[in-house]
């Protein structure tokens, strides 16, 4: 096995041992035999161009190339050319998987679900680590420089994990730098020969030089890589600690241990714009229910209870078993008239969800898996990672049907329980309260004021429905929908609720599901673009009530309709009421709505939107015009060699065409050099151990010129002798075109495989890094004179220098 092959086996080999750091941070290991698969074929993209053609540059434009080909046949191989080349619709589907998993990141306690999104996330990733170690460790046989990304990768891992990577992650990843750093100090001995073995190992003894030159790379790497593992554990250790979702080991809602165990919900706002703006609706749950009213049969995931002025989300909450029979619904007095029902469920098997939707307020729950019980919203979470993934339950539930009366004479609710659900941040805008208390002018009473809210919001207050309006849960949303008025359930549900808190009136945003659309078997399928959120305001002796402000979406319950019945003679008189109580079978989001993100339960392996929080209704200008610049800057990469080839080629030539002897000899050396490396780019590498004249008859016998091109470079190479060594060098003529003659030639008994290689990856181009490495040397220098550390710093330098001839 040749030494570059074993050397890209150990660059794939450590890749892949320091990715195992990501493995606790997502639920299952596909994602990583996956990232293996493609990893293998990048690394062997790389074997099989390195075999074919020594130019660096072009391993690793090919290498990046096929790194795209395989992330588009993994993840967008729908939407691609023939299967794998990535088109527009592709590209734009897979940045915005990853916008999706972006905000996976952060709705996702650990170990997160490995959606879509955040799978691209972690082997895209993988990937690109993997392209880095092998270009450093292979394509420029430099191994110590390798460990850098894997210590970030590493470094991540470490970083997001509750109690960092372990211990077992942490040697696997080092145990992976140093085979690097071995395998390649074995390669670089193997270039000495077989080490000479005499008596003879003196100090100053042939046998001593030569095992010191073959232990040095051994040794150089062995402290490197100490260091970096030394940060590896120092990094870690001073990383700021995360809050919310993938980056909080506390949060989503994934109770730990047999009694005990807290709930954290992230916002859940993040995935319910998406869904709505599915182009295609996707089954999440079917259901079979006796209600006699299942045009009011909501399906609630959980409730979002406080408002810090940037957003909704759940409050911390203590989780208990699953009781037989679920208590009494808070506030819910006897009075109150109630029927129950029964309702079968049935998940989809690309639905995974850690809240198990049900119908509020239930009041039994039979389901097999591991759930617990949070009483104060009356939901059931998913216990160590169970989900809703294909759970088939029946749920028992209370429909409540209190009468106008019974609302309006409402007492005032318990102090505890209106300090909580009142309360609104600092930074909420004086025109909530000021509007609130314009659209409630008159009310007698919380009821009232309640259905002058959601009527105003449904029909009279000149609001639009539109779900491609940014979304956004704060304080700033609210002003802005307030005076734009235009926007989607999100908008509409926690600007009524937080106005009802300035009100006084207890009040919390549900999400959830509207309840879908009739089969002809009888049951009912819901989907994503059924996803809803609506809110809920208490009443003493009812509880928990819902009101539908959202124009064209689910419907008004019976008691916050004009025609309701009023049950007595003190009951307050009803405000005028327009809004229909039929529902809707899809929101009237304007079709020409950008493709969403997929989360899990949505376009395939998506969730529907358990976490919904501030979600993003396609991705703004400014993102747009970052991503297309960036694309352009990745379709300009392969062609920089070109450009710098071509421009170079210009200013040599173009080089000042006076008298004086400096002019005569800048253009002689500048014609000469353009020269040099047109035959460069054709194969013929430069030796600077040859005279002029030398390197002429090298040209022109590599080269295979013919007569007119031979004259030309000897020509050339006798002005330069002249400029070079005679007392007063003469002015040459014809330089340029002896420069255009010997390209000419050099072209001519080129192949079109070498023509197009000269063009477009000319070898030339590596005096760009040349120079690079030259300012980094001089830089160096400088510092380490400021700093006294000059000697130790320079022979740094000069091992990663990367070796070269000069002309």
């Amino acid at each position: 096995m040749s030494g570059r092959i074993r050397l890209a086996l150990c660059a794939w080999a450590a890749t892949l041992m320091a990715s195992g750091a990501l493995l606790p941070l997502v639920e299952g290991s596909r994602w990583l035999v996956q990232a293996a698969f493609l990893l293998a074929v990048q690394s062997a993209v790389g074997v099989l161009v390195r075999w074919l053609s020594p130019a660096r540059f072009l391993t690793v434009c090919l290498q990046m190339l096929a790194t795209v080909l395989l992330l588009t046949v993994a993840f967008a191989r729908e939407y691609a050319l023939f299967g794998a080349v990535p088109g527009p619709q592709a590209v734009r589907w897979l940045f915005e998987l990853l916008a999706a998993g972006s905000d996976d990141v952060g709705r996702y306690a650990i170990p997160a679900p490995a959606t879509d999104g955040i799978s691209l996330m972690l082997v895209g990733g993988v990937l690109l680590i993997g392209l880095a170690v092998d270009v450093l460790a292979v394509t420029f046989r430099s191994a110590a420089p390798a460990g850098l990304p894997l210590l970030a990768l590493y470094s991540v891992a470490a970083g997001l994990a509750d109690e960092g990577a372990g211990r077992l992650w942490f040697l696997l990843a080092a145990c992976g730098y140093l085979l690097l750093l071995l395998a390649e100090g074995r390669d670089r001995l193997s270039g000495w020969g077989r080490v000479f073995g005499g008596a003879s190992r003196g100090p100053g003894g042939l046998a001593a030089g030569l095992e010191g030159a073959g232990r040095a790379p051994v040794r150089t790497g062995r402290r490197i890589g100490a260091v970096a593992l030394g940060v590896a554990l120092v990094v870690p250790a001073a990383l700021p600690a995360l809050d919310g979702g993938l980056l909080d080991g506390g949060g989503g809602g994934t109770g730990r241990g047999g009694g005990g165990g807290t709930i954290s919900a992230v916002n859940p706002l993040v995935s319910l714009q998406n869904n709505l703006n599915q182009p295609v609706d996707r089954e999440v749950m079917t259901y079979r229910t006796d209600s006699p009213s299942p045009q009011d049969f909501y399906i609630r995931i959980l409730a979002l209870d406080r408002f810090d002025g940037s957003e909704w989300k759940s409050s911390t909450r203590r989780l208990r078993d699953v009781p037989e029979r679920l208590p009494q619904p808070a506030g819910l007095g006897h009075d109150v008239p109630v029927a129950e029902v029964r309702t079968s469920f049935s998940a989809a098997g690309s639905y995974a969800q850690t809240y198990l939707p049900m119908p509020y307020p239930a009041s039994a729950v039979d389901v097999e898996g591991r759930w617990r019980y949070e009483p104060e919203g009356r939901t059931l979470v998913g216990d160590d990672g169970q989900t809703t993934r294909g759970v088939n339950y029946e749920v028992s539930s209370l429909t409540v049907m209190p009468t106008a009366g019974q609302l309006a004479r409402a007492m005032a609710p318990r102090s505890d329980l209106a300090s909580e659900y009142t309360r609104v941040p600092g930074s909420l805008p004086d025109v909530v309260l000021r509007t609130a208390e314009e659209v409630t002018e008159g009310a007698r009473n919380d009821y009232e004021r309640a259905v002058r809210l959601q009527d105003w919001f449904a029909s009279e207050g000149g609001f639009r429905y539109d779900t491609t309006v940014t979304s956004g849960t704060g304080t700033a949303a609210i002003e802005r929908f307030l005076r734009d008025r235009e926007g989607f359930c999100v908008h509409f549900s926690f600007t009524m609720a937080a106005m009802a808190r300035t009100l006084g009136i207890p009040a919390r945003v549900a999400v959830g599901f509207t309840p879908g659309t009739a089969k002809g078997d009888g049951s009912m399928t819901v989907g994503l673009k059924d996803a809803h959120a609506w809110p809920e305001l208490y009443f003493e002796g009812v509880g928990w009530t819902r009101f539908e402000p959202t124009p064209s979406r689910g419907s008004t319950p019976s008691y916050a309709l004009p025609q309701a019945p009023s049950d007595g003679a003190d009951a307050p008189e009803q405000p005028s009421q327009d809004v229909t109580a039929t529902p809707s079978d899809a929101p009237s989001a304007s079709e020409t709505c950008p493709e969403q993100s997929r989360r899990l339960g949505e376009c395939g392996e998506s969730t529907a939107p358990g976490a919904l929080a501030s979600g993003d209704p396609g991705a703004p200008v400014g993102r747009i015009i970052l991503w297309t610049l960036g694309g352009l800057v990745v379709l300009a990469l392969p062609f920089l060699p070109l450009l710098w080839r071509l421009r170079a080629r210009s200013r040599r030539l173009g080089v000042s065409r006076g008298r004086a002897p400096a002019d005569t000899a800048a253009r002689v050396l500048a014609a000469w050099r353009e020269a040099v490396d047109t035959a460069w780019d054709h194969g013929v590498a430069p030796d600077d151990s040859a005279t002029p004249r030398g390197t002429a008859a090298r040209i022109v016998r590599l080269g295979e010129l013919d007569t007119s091109a031979a004259e030309a470079v000897h020509r050339l190479a006798g002005a330069v002798e002249q400029v070079l060594y005679a007392p007063r060098p003469r002015a040459a003529g014809g330089l340029f075109e002896d420069v255009a003659a010997v390209r000419a030639g050099l072209r001519a008994s080129a192949g079109r495989a070498a023509r197009l290689r000269a063009t477009f990856a000319p070898r030339s181009a590596v005096r760009v890094v040349w120079a690079l490495s030259d300012l980094r040397a001089r830089l160096s220098r400088r510092w380490a004179d400021r700093t006294g550390g000059r000697g130790r710093w320079a022979a740094l330098t000069a091992r990663l220098r990367p070796p070269r001839a000069r002309v």
